[in-house]
């Protein structure tokens, strides 16, 4: 509730100061600016909720779009849908390299995520090199991945948002996502009562990579123009928009919903302040400035509640 009405108060605020702020372009615009961070945003959210963190995402998203992009224009014969899944197959291979190292060799994540975030960066850059691939050169229909829409919902919100009740039921509703849960609580308890947890911190990385792999074909198909730099930084603003929403950066703890509402509010921070004029340095500045807030507001809520439990 109380994301609920910061974002309700930006939403005043910025219509206040901009008369175009308040209008149905702009709330297009800013659905479809926080539809790609929603679903990359899932797939970390669940290596968040394993005590675990991926800061390899927004390369994982770079290489494969390039990739997709690519891949979609040297073989113009080749079907839409076998682009999709050479994507988010390759993204599955990047997030499981990740997992493999991180849940077999106990080597911590962000280890692991800071030097894959680099290596698949550097070969991105390998492969695009100074080339560029653009709407023109993709195949046909490729933008049209994600310029539809449905009943006037751009269709980039509707994977979102499918993606985002999917996740929903799986952590809330299913035996599995509440074993995921549990590892990111209490990981020594949950192996003691018999749960695969190197198995489950696997998959997580596994499915953030997948989902970062069908985020590459969207931004492609998105923005019409990919080059080695698609993407860049693009892991603090996905980071950003989880912590807002509440998800615990220790583990076992957060909801998709929160996820949604925290992407909303960076989104609509973003649009807000580009309508302003207000130089991008400042959003980056402003989205440092809330992790930083939301990781040292989680560690002393844990460090109380943990006192409070000791007393008791």
């Amino acid at each position: 509730m109380s994301l609920l009405a910061v974002l309700v108060l930006l939403l005043i605020l910025f219509s206040a100061l901009t008369p175009r702020f308040a209008s149905l372009a702009t709330a297009g615009q800013i659905l479809n600016s926080m539809s790609i961070v929603v679903i990359v945003g899932i797939g970390l959210t669940l290596v968040l909720l394993t005590r675990n963190i991926d800061v390899s995402v927004g390369s994982m998203v770079g290489l494969t779009a390039y990739f997709a992009a690519d891949f979609g224009a040297k073989n113009p014969d080749v079907p839409l849908l076998v682009v999709i899944l050479a994507s988010c197959l390759l993204g599955l291979v990047l997030g499981a390299f990740n997992g493999l190292i991180v849940a077999t060799l106990r080597v911590p994540s962000i280890m692991v995520t800071l030097g894959t975030l680099y290596i698949y960066r550097g070969i991105d850059s390998m492969l695009a090199g100074s080339n560029q691939v653009t709407a023109n050169t993709m195949p046909e229909g490729y933008s049209a991945i994600a310029s539809w829409s449905l009943g006037g919902i751009p269709g980039l919100v509707v994977y979102a948002f499918i993606i985002a009740f999917a996740a929903h039921v799986f952590i809330r509703h299913t035996f599995s996502g509440r074993s995921v849960l549990a590892i990111g609580s209490n990981p020594d308890a949950a192996v003691k009562m018999g749960l695969p947890a190197r198995r489950w911190v696997f998959f997580a990385f596994a499915l953030s990579g997948l989902l970062c792999g069908l985020a590459g074909v969207l931004w492609g198909a998105r923005y019409g123009t990919v080059d080695s730099s698609v993407a860049t930084g693009f892991e603090i603003t996905v980071l950003a928009a989880v912590v807002v929403g509440g998800i615990s950066v220790n583990g076992g703890n957060g909801s998709i919903a929160g996820l949604l509402i925290g992407a909303a509010i960076l989104s609509v921070i973003s649009t807000g302040l580009a309508l302003l004029n207000v130089s991008p340095f400042w959003l980056q500045a402003i989205q440092g400035a809330v992790i930083v807030a939301a990781i040292v507001s989680d560690s002393i809520i844990r460090t109380r509640t943990e006192a409070r439990g000791a007393s008791a």
